[in-house]
């Protein structure tokens, strides 16, 4: 299978920013987690004869982790420009369009999966746009707790999603298809090389 320009860009940006919100996500949730540093702040203002409230050392530690939460909003601003031009693709490029009828059982859960996870991609950035522009949508604090549960179980799709794409890929580059990795790397199919 050849896969366009068009697509292979799109795909490493793809793999780029789902890695990168991943990243914040796992950032968010052990290293900068404010319950976290909120005790690790009060012990060393403590040990430095400064007592401060535990709500304060949230506030803090909150702060530090701000930044980083706001790379998580421009991969969201990036991930939804890439769902958009994939969807563009879709009608576009002809690369990845095989009858669906005329594949094997196994490729056929393959190109569901990616439907799968298509559909995933699209409700995360639904969700998390809905999560950030929860004042102007005038979104009650039920429906943004709703949401931001659902956003975070949802997420999990993606995480358990990421390695297994890997390890299908790398096993179906040396099994089956060989040369896949490389074709999606510089377009060339294994006739071409």
């Amino acid at each position: 299978m050849k896969y366009t320009l068009k697509f292979r860009i799109w795909h490493w940006l793809n793999a780029i920013v789902i890695l990168g919100l991943l990243g914040t996500v796992f950032l968010r949730k052990t290293f900068l987690s404010y319950k976290t540093n909120a005790e690790i702040i009060m012990a060393k203002l403590a040990d430095m004869g400064t007592e401060i409230e535990l709500e304060d050392a949230k506030s803090i530690a909150r702060s530090i982790r701000n930044v980083m939460w706001e790379w998580h909003l421009w991969l969201g601003y990036a991930l939804a420009f890439l769902l958009l031009y994939r969807i563009v693709l879709f009608f576009i490029d002809e690369s990845n369009k095989a009858d669906f009828s005329s594949l094997s059982l196994h490729k056929k859960g393959v190109k569901i999966s990616y439907y799968v996870i298509y559909a995933t991609i699209l409700f995360m950035t639904i969700s998390g746009f809905a999560i950030y522009l929860q004042r102007a949508l005038g979104l009650s604090e039920d429906m943004v707790r709703f949401i931001k549960e659902a956003h975070e179980a949802i997420y999990y799709v993606i995480l358990i999603f990421v390695p297994l794409h890997i390890a299908g890929v790398i096993v179906a580059d040396v099994k089956e298809e060989h040369g896949l990795v490389s074709t999606m790397i510089n377009g060339k199919t294994k006739e071409n090389f």
